[in-house]
């Protein structure tokens, strides 16, 4: 597979959505770092991405979603995440939640949740607009290496195992989303991230 770095024009962002719905892999900035994007409801698409990243396929992948209309579809909304999405979103914050059936279980590691994340970046934005669909999108790394802060460094690790990335230039923050689970009665942050913590429990109590 040849592997393409190309700006994020809209006649790139429409291939790239077409490679999505292909069920093809796409790299692509986020505020946070880069993801290795693939249709979140299929399948066969997000097993490229394990493949691609050398990645142990129990782990979970996250969804990327455009709107909270998305993130409905995949997932039962409680009123903490509507308190979540509505201070932080778009923004660097997954926010775990009961999945619907339409979430594969090979997709979220064969648990009943699954990670919601709504970008504040508008290529990612753009991109899952045009694909119509939910992108599962862990980080464009090889895995054990560091998430990559620009297209040149997913390059370095997956040239050749993702057809297209696309170049958003520098992250804004270059590390990854905080991590909180809302699954069980207490929430719970699972991953320190670019939202700090005190900020969520403020919004919280």
């Amino acid at each position: 597979m040849q592997t393409k770095i190309l700006q994020p024009t809209e006649e790139n962002l429409i291939l790239a959505a077409e490679y999505i719905k292909k069920g093809d892999l796409v790299a692509f900035p986020t505020e946070t770092v880069y993801g290795l994007g693939a249709n979140g409801l299929n399948i066969d698409a997000c097993k490229k991405i394990f493949v691609a990243k050398g990645r142990p396929s129990d782990k979970a992948l996250s969804l990327h979603v455009a709107s909270l209309e998305m993130a409905e579809k995949i997932a039962k909304i409680s009123m903490t995440a509507e308190k979540l999405f509505a201070a932080f979103c778009p923004g660097a914050l997954t926010i775990i939640l009961p999945k619907n059936k339409i979430v594969s279980d090979y997709v979220t590691g064969g648990l009943s949740s699954v990670g919601i994340r709504f970008p504040a970046n508008e290529v990612a934005l753009s991109l899952i607009r045009q694909a119509k669909c939910p992108i599962a999108a862990p980080s464009a790394n090889l895995s054990g290496k560091t998430p990559p802060k620009t297209a040149q460094e997913v390059f370095d690790n997956l040239n050749g195992r993702v057809g297209i990335i696309l170049d958003g230039g520098q992250c804004k923050f270059g590390i990854s989303s905080t991590i909180i689970d809302l699954t069980a009665e207490k929430p719970k942050i699972l991953r320190h991230g670019a939202i700090p913590e005190e900020k969520i429990w403020e919004m919280l109590t």
